[in-house]
């Protein structure tokens, strides 16, 4: 890799070059970002993934912008203006307006007003004028004067337009424009005359300004939307008198005698080609931002989604709540296995809750169920309530379970391959079941997108957030690290080094010869190579294996360091394992080595302390207000239990057991200023919070955790 790159890499995201270069040497090898990150510290600095990934897009981006120079390089060399000086100019460059601005004079343009008038022979006029020496300039603009330019006031309109096209391909004017642009550009939106109505949900933004530099995101985000959709207007208003008297100042030499020529020029080229150009790249620059920023969002709510507190291997009963077509009751084994699934009808119209209560009760003593996850969707409270009516003989915990994405899944082929002879009211409960006892196991088969979290997502530029979501859920995957013989094949083909392929492999050659005894017996998996073997091995448990180490986040590259370890204290590795005082007494100092530092070393004493741990938080039962069923029954004042369902940048949405989610705007936060709502509050987080406004007509409601005892 360049050592430029590496070293613009390096002070950008002000990391020491020498981790960058490393770093970037392990991608190209192929390594994936979880396995650098976790098992690669002592050549990174100890980078975390969201560094690691950070380089990966800078140089990949700097990659680009490459390929763009070569092509830029070789359409001006095939025009015949390549000069030494300006190869030396472009290859130096690596920031792209300043070289799209060296470009543009090259660039092969559409047919302009300044074509049609150099095609006319009135290029040699401009050249005159611009000079601004010539005091006769009309005298020579009647040279000019042909069957296509019918007069000198002809002739000088077209030397003008030549002008204002020169001044706005010249990076200085176009770098003038940019600070004005930059310093008082405000975003504009007006309404489209008789879109009143229509477009009352843009309300707020009928009449808008704000700065472009201060536009929040979602903001900037909604009027765009609102662009789209045909309501708004928008468009960014600068101060442009002033920019054109500062470009005037530029290019009108002093006492010229063709100043008021020039001056045309000048503002033509200003209102006519600066002025729209640049508007159209801070645009484009403050969708990129507000884009990241709404991808980071839905990226932190996502990573915190997927790592929410599994129930665990239980035994769940799993309830889609419904009122007409009654409730869809699924009972599943500890490892989410489908066991027995059917319809109860406790409420109205059927009102069979008698009956309801009698097969539930059944149902949970013939699968020995332990939990029952019920649906939050329509009739999810009431269901929730009429299970805790029922006098159960030993203590089962209730769960209110999101069911985002649950639809989804159960319309899916993911859904169909799982279970392709049920339909889809009870592969959707299976999901819900399955959601409780492991999240991120089952999560991973619903489309992100789908799951409910984030801000504007369907307005980002997708690409992006279909890679930066796909790379969180890798993340989460490979933080956790998952059961190689219970795993399905979508959980599987997020770990390091395997994709779908492999993962569909590991699925098959355990479905023939039965669960894996070992890790080494990964090897015997078809297409698993020693490289993929490398990057998946330590994310992938066998549980009950010969080498304890097999259950555990020790990479096997370092067992033999492990094997050293437990014979220098006189034990076996399955004594070390989980044996605190053991641990303690290991001197990690005296086993490092040129491959092996600190950093690893404490990874490894961590791992053999704790083997195996699941990094998620242990679950919690939740239990709503009781005396709150809809949106009617909220006052003013009253506080309630609820759950952070999801997180933006203007505040926190948050489930209070009715069907409407209420909002906790950012400034409702904290008696302090806070510009982050990720800083005070997390997804799934059990808040008690208090109303401050209920809106009945446009079912609002705003809450406030200010005055609130947690």
């Amino acid at each position: 890799m360049n050592s430029t790159i590496t070293n613009i890499i390096s002070i950008k995201l002000n990391i020491p070059e020498q981790s960058v270069i490393n770093t970037v040497v392990l991608l190209e090898e192929g390594a994936t970002i979880p396995f650098i990150s976790r098992y690669r510290k002592e050549l990174t600095g100890s980078l975390d993934e969201v560094q690691v990934s950070s380089i990966q897009k800078e140089m990949l981006s700097l990659k680009e912008l490459i390929k763009r120079k070569e092509t830029i390089l070789q359409t001006i060399k095939e025009a015949g203006a390549l000069t030494e000086d300006l190869r030396a100019q472009i290859e130096e460059t690596f920031d792209s307006n300043t070289l799209e601005d060296i470009y543009l004079p090259y660039k092969p343009k559409k047919r302009t007003r300044a074509t049609l008038a150099k095609e006319n022979g009135l290029e040699g006029l401009a050249k005159i004028l611009m000079s601004q020496l010539n005091p006769n300039f009309e005298t020579k603009a009647k040279q000019f004067v042909n069957d296509k330019v019918e007069s000198v006031d002809v002739a000088l309109a077209g030397a003008r337009d030549i002008i204002a096209e020169w001044i706005s391909e010249n990076p200085r004017a176009r770098d003038m424009v940019r600070y004005q642009f930059n310093r008082t550009a405000n975003l504009v939106a007006k309404v489209v005359k008789g879109k009143e109505t229509e477009g009352d949900k843009y309300r707020s933004y009928f009449d808008w300004s704000e700065s472009l530099n201060r536009i929040p995101s979602h903001r900037f985000l909604a009027i765009q939307r609102g662009a789209h959709e045909g309501i708004l207007r928008m468009k960014l208003a600068i101060e442009e008198e002033a920019v054109v008297r500062r470009l005037s100042r530029f290019f009108i030499k002093p006492e010229s005698v063709c100043s008021d020529q020039i001056k045309l020029a000048v503002k033509d080229a200003a209102k006519r080609l600066l002025f729209p150009s640049i508007e159209t790249e801070f645009l484009k620059t403050a969708k990129e931002k507000a884009d990241e920023e709404a991808v980071t969002v839905f990226v932190e709510n996502l990573s915190q989604l997927l790592l929410a507190p599994p129930l665990g291997e239980k035994r769940v009963m799993a309830i889609d709540p419904g009122f007409r077509t009654g409730c869809k009751v699924v009972c599943l084994s500890a490892e989410g296995a489908l066991l027995h699934n059917e319809t109860i009808f406790p409420h109205p119209p059927q009102r069979e809750a008698k009956e309801a209560s009698r097969k539930i009760l059944s149902l949970v003593n013939a699968y020995k169920i332990e939990a029952i996850a019920v649906g939050n969707g329509t009739a999810g409270r009431e269901t929730e309530r009429f299970i805790k009516y029922i006098q159960f003989d030993h203590n089962i915990e209730v769960f209110s379970v999101n069911e985002d994405g649950a639809s989804i899944y159960s319309a899916s082929k993911t859904g169909r391959d799982e279970f392709p002879n049920f339909d889809v009211t009870v592969r959707g409960a299976v999901s819900i079941g399955r959601r409780l006892m492991d999240p991120l196991a089952e999560l991973v088969k619903i489309d992100p997108k789908s799951i409910g979290v984030g801000q504007y997502q369907h307005d980002v530029e997708q690409k992006k957030l279909n890679e930066s979501l796909t790379e969180v859920v890798e993340f989460c995957v490979n933080k956790v690290g998952v059961n190689v013989n219970t795993a399905s094949k979508h959980l599987l083909s997020y770990i390091s080094g395997l994709g779908p392929q492999l993962a569909d492999n590991i699925v098959k050659y355990r479905s023939k010869s039965g669960p894996f005894k070992s890790r080494n017996e990964l090897m015997e998996v078809p297409r698993m190579g020693a490289k993929s073997f490398e990057q998946c091995a330590g994310f992938l448990r066998v549980i009950s294996a010969e080498n304890p180490l097999d259950n555990s986040a020790v990479h096997p590259e370092s067992y033999s360091l492990v094997k050293q370890m437990a014979s220098d204290l006189n034990c076996s590795v399955n004594d070390l394992i989980g044996n605190d005082e053991k641990v303690d007494q290991i001197p990690i100092d005296r086993y490092v080595n040129s491959k092996i530092g600190i950093p690893t070393l404490k990874d490894i004493v961590k791992e053999l302390a704790k083997p195996g741990l699941d990094p998620r938080e242990d679950l919690e039962v939740f239990e709503f207000s009781e005396d709150v069923r809809k949106i009617d029954d909220l006052q003013m004042g009253m506080e309630l239990n609820g759950i952070v369902t999801n997180i933006t940048r203007f505040g926190a949405f948050v489930d209070i057991g009715i069907k409407e989610n209420g909002l906790i705007h950012v400034s409702q936060m904290a008696d302090e200023y806070i510009s982050d709502p990720a800083k005070v509050v997390h997804l799934n987080q059990h808040l008690r919070v208090k109303v401050k406004e209920v809106d009945q007509i446009r079912k609002r409601i705003q809450l406030t955790l200010k005055g609130v005892k947690q």
